[in-house]
């Protein structure tokens, strides 16, 4: 009896051992488990925040090298812009073609193509051959005056001898009379002699000579058909020799264009007006020029001319604008974009181009939160009014934007949103 109750405490001592073995394995296992790599988020590890990516911040010394202007949105009138090519060419009525009056020699040059000329400069000095001519012909006359004058002194002086012997009865009257017509032929050959060297003198004159300059002709100690014979061109205005066709010793005449002058201070711009477009201009209106020489500049004109013809193949009609061109700067054949602001038809909320950038495929313009972040804020676009443009979805009025250095707030978005991405 003995024995077995001996026996019965040695099986429970064996199932508490056991239990307690299988317990702490348990134990063992939810420890390990626990502990696995992966198993809970690292204490160092940050929760993850939202983060905007068309936000970007620019302190304001960045904003200073960028040469940053922020403006106010608001609403403005829409004028409609007409846009036309065209072409800068010369005042036709500032255009001189520059040609000897007479047939001679060129001699000496004095002005070449390119070269700008001031009003009465000398262009060209030639040998005049009408002009010798006419020297000779009015030396000859006024040398037959003085002789027909001393003619009429010697016929006035018999008259009065005649008169006097008529009182006395010492001459008959026929004879008289004989003395009286004498001294009437010289006076009327005189007479005759002046109106012919009057009118070479008008010849003269035409080609610049003037009245002591024929009284030096005879007290000149020089052959007065070397000197006085020479002709020079001059320029009528200030001007640029655009055109040049004459050399030394060339013959020239009336019909040889030795010289084109052309006032460019003032020109024109010519452009092509669609037949649907012509209703909208009028002459008066003005018109902003711009040429790709000077992209960022404006050269300002007003509408002196539409055609009244079009052509028939492109049914365009020709269009002038006058241009102020006192600096040079817009030169003849340059082309040109004429922009004609049309009548102001609606009020809009329109920005500067220069606020508008493209951000991938859209249209954005970067709004002002506050003193240090910008928003890339996507737009949908409206028409156009010279340097603004009409946005129709994205804005409110009162809304701040950046209107000059937006391309530097886009380089800095993009920079920031790819190096988020790493």
């Amino acid at each position: 009896m003995n024995y077995e109750q001996n026996d019965g405490s040695g099986k429970s001592t064996k199932h508490w051992i056991a239990g307690l073995g299988f317990g702490l394995a348990a134990l063992v296992f939810v420890v390990w488990f626990a502990s696995r790599p992966g198993s809970a988020p690292p204490a160092s590890e940050p929760i993850e925040e939202s983060h905007n990516e068309n936000l970007i911040e620019l302190s304001p010394e960045a904003q200073r090298n960028a040469n940053l202007k922020i403006a106010v949105v608001e609403e403005r009138p829409l004028e409609g812009v007409l846009v036309a090519t065209g072409v800068v060419a010369p005042d036709q009525n500032r255009i001189a073609h520059v040609r000897p009056l007479a047939q001679g020699v060129a001699e000496n040059i004095q002005a070449q193509l390119g070269d700008r000329v001031r009003v009465g400069q000398p262009l060209l000095t030639y040998d005049n051959i009408e002009l010798g001519e006419l020297i000779g012909e009015y030396l000859i006359i006024q040398a037959e005056i003085e002789r027909e004058q001393s003619q009429v002194e010697v016929a006035k002086s018999y008259l009065n001898r005649s008169e006097e012997l008529l009182v006395v009865e010492a001459i008959a009257q026929k004879e008289h009379e004989l003395r009286k017509a004498e001294y009437d032929q010289a006076v009327a050959t005189v007479e005759s002699k002046k109106a012919e060297l009057a009118r070479v003198e008008e010849k003269i004159h035409r080609f610049g000579l003037t009245d002591e300059d024929l009284k030096n002709l005879n007290s000149s100690e020089h052959d007065p058909h070397l000197t006085a014979s020479h002709t020079t061109l001059t320029a009528p205005f200030a001007g640029v020799i655009t055109a040049q066709d004459v050399a030394t010793g060339e013959t020239i005449g009336p019909d040889s264009e030795v010289f084109t002058l052309t006032d460019a201070s003032i020109v024109w711009v010519l452009a092509d007006i669609y037949e649907k477009d012509l209703g909208m201009v009028t002459v008066g209106l003005p018109c902003r020029v711009r040429v790709p020489a000077y992209p960022d500049e404006v050269f300002a004109g007003k509408i002196a001319y539409l055609s009244d013809v079009l052509d028939p193949i492109s049914r365009t009609g020709k269009l002038r604008c006058v241009v102020d061109n006192s600096d040079a700067r817009l030169k003849l054949e340059m082309f040109a974009t004429v922009e004609i602001p049309l009548t102001l038809r609606r009020n809009a909320l329109i920005v500067p181009e220069t606020a508008v950038q493209m951000v991938g495929q859209k249209k954005v313009v970067f709004v002002a939160q506050d003193d240090s972040h910008f928003e890339a804020r996507e737009i949908e676009l409206g028409e156009n009014s010279g340097d603004w443009v009409e946005v129709k979805v994205g804005l409110r009025p009162g809304e701040k934007i950046v209107i000059n250095g937006a391309f530097y707030v886009k380089s800095a978005l993009l920079k920031d949103q790819l190096g988020g991405e790493e």
